[in-house]
């Protein structure tokens, strides 16, 4: 493997990274790959972002922006650098193929075979490039769906999960968010970081592949498996649960509440708290078994009760006695309520102008935390940096002492969200 010339940071937290020095060749556009890499980069890879000269498709899908950048870009780019390159160019080219032999990780979502042409694909790469981890996302693999683009809607539609969302005699919908692309994202990470694994025993690279279609059908649990063990086709069922009763938005007095019971022990209290003490008893609902096969008998009981007293007032009662329950909030309530909770949920990424509010990496470690160094870069902000760096031998220079490194100490808070 090459010597890996890794960035240092500027921040005042100068404890190790998990990820500390991993060069990442982030050959990704859009959302699973830059996602992936993100996490990444937050937990000390050194993550260089290849861009074409007009930039990753994210960065032009507005609105909504801020500082007139596209929200969609900035949720999922920081601490990375950005370099443009255009394969066209035979100077450029061979640039790509280089940082390509300096790479720990290459990930890339072309269409499958894509790159060969560009000598950026696995085998060229690898002959390269022995212990790199060469991490592919696709729509649909690389057998006979290797031509279909690969759109998380597209997936959510053929996967069958659409099916599964809205009332029962409704039309489908999907989900509110790129469900599937983060799925994705997610599992090409674990892979990457179980192949790092290997390679640290055997010094060994290898090809990481994931379709968004086989993480769908994996990330739908449930509901895949009640089809391939147990024969049975789930349907829309709108807010309801196919195994569990209650599991609803139901009615209180002014605002529907989730509540969910999810044992015996859970609906014994929620009974007990709503004074209906008499129902864990009742033949019709004693387990949770029953409580789904009846309940559409059991739903107007729990209703009468809670239509009594406000969402808010239930809220506060129910949690106190252990009951799993909450309002249906807005993305800015959400933001709030892990703010109340003190999960300091919003991390500002650089500093001045160039500062960005964003949600924090959800992963905490007790000795290694994430650090939020830089901001998501405009496009080509680390051309020349990373060009120089390129074009001289590991040996001489080391990226992070280019006069052109640019890296900004975060600052955490509480009080900004990015509603």
């Amino acid at each position: 493997m090459p010597a890996l010339d890794h960035l240092d940071h500027l921040d005042t937290d100068q404890r190790p990274r998990p990820l500390d020095g991993i060069l990442i060749a982030d050959f990704a556009r859009v959302l699973a790959g830059p996602y992936c890499t993100m996490l990444l980069g937050d937990l000390g890879a050194t993550v260089i972002k290849v861009e074409s000269p007009a930039g990753d498709d994210t960065r032009t899908w507005t609105p909504p922006v801020r500082n007139g950048i596209a929200t969609y870009y900035l949720a999922i780019n920081r601490n990375k650098r950005s370099v443009t390159l255009d394969f066209k160019d035979a100077e450029d080219l061979r640039l790509a193929q280089e940082l390509s032999a300096r790479a720990d990780v290459f990930i890339e979502n072309f269409k499958p075979g894509g790159l060969k042409r560009f000598g950026l694909d696995y085998d060229a790469v690898a002959r390269r490039n022995q212990g790199v981890i060469y991490a592919s996302i696709s729509g649909f693999g690389t057998a006979e769906g290797a031509a279909l683009p690969g759109y998380d809607l597209v997936v959510q539609a053929v996967s069958g999960l659409m099916s599964l969302t809205g009332d029962a005699d409704g039309p489908a919908y999907r989900s509110g968010m790129s469900v599937f692309d983060v799925v994705a994202g997610l599992h090409t990470a674990i892979g990457i970081l179980a192949a790092l694994q290997h390679r640290g025993r055997t010094g060994v690279g290898q090809h990481v592949e994931v379709s968004l279609l086989a993480s769908a059908l994996s990330g739908m649990v449930n509901q895949s498996s009640a089809y391939v063990a147990g024969g049975v086709v789930p349907t829309r069922m709108g807010n309801a649960h196919p195994s569990l009763f209650p599991y609803d938005p139901l009615p209180t007095a002014d605002l529907d509440l989730i509540v969910i019971a999810g044992n015996n022990g859970q609906f014994r209290k929620l009974c007990d708290v709503l004074g209906l003490p008499e129902l864990p008893d009742d033949p019709r609902f004693i387990n949770n078994e029953d409580r789904t096969r009846n309940r559409d008998a059991l739903r107007p009981l729990l209703i009468e009760r809670l239509r009594t007293r406000t969402a808010d007032e239930w809220f506060h009662a129910l949690s106190a006695a252990g009951v799993a329950c909450g309002p249906i909030n807005t993305v800015a309530g959400g933001v709030t309520l892990a703010r109340d909770l003190g999960l300091n949920p919003v991390v500002e990424v650089g500093t001045g102008e160039h500062a960005v509010p964003m949600i924090r990496n959800p992963i905490t470690f007790s000795r290694t935390p994430p650090r939020y160094e830089l901001p998501p870069p405009t496009l080509g902000q680390d051309s020349e940096q990373v060009r120089s760096w390129l074009r001289k031998p590991t040996s001489v220079d080391r990226l992070d002492q280019h006069p052109a490194h640019r890296a900004n100490p975060s600052r955490e808070t509480v009080e900004h969200s990015t509603d």
